[in-house]
This record gives C-alpha cells, sequence and structure tokens, in this order.
C-alpha cells in the first residue's frame, strides 16, 4: 500500500488499514521515528476511553446483577 504526501505535508491513510485498526474522524495516533521509518501506532488508551464509555452502567444498573 502506498499514500502520497499532500502539499501541507498530510496523508490519507488507505481504507483497510483505517478499517483494520477502527480509526474514525478524531482517532489519535502516535508518530514515532525508527530509523529511516515512521511509525504510526494507534493511541490505546484513547480507544479503551471510548470502549469503556460505550459500556458503562448507571451505578443504579451495576448492583442490579448481584
Amino acid at each position: 500500500m502506498e499514500a502520497t504526501v499532500a502539499e501541507r505535508g498530510q496523508i490519507t491513510l488507505p481504507k483497510a488499514v483505517r478499517d483494520a485498526l477502527g480509526l474514525t474522524k478524531g482517532s489519535v495516533l502516535k508518530v514515532e521515528l525508527d530509523g529511516s521509518r515512521i511509525v504510526l501506532r494507534k493511541n490505546v488508551d484513547d480507544a479503551i476511553s471510548r470502549v469503556r464509555g460505550k459500556f458503562a452502567l448507571d451505578a443504579s444498573e451495576a448492583g442490579k446483577g448481584k
């Protein structure tokens, strides 16, 4: 796969990569250099926070399963 650097230094990640990592608008990526390589990493803290928010229970709901 390839991505082209645009005039303002932006790239578009291929859809297959975005889908495989669950990246959506506003996803945060860590950018690192490894020699002559650019490494993009999904911000795990950000992803975990979003998942927790989706599955969070109200305090009143949390006690009902006991």
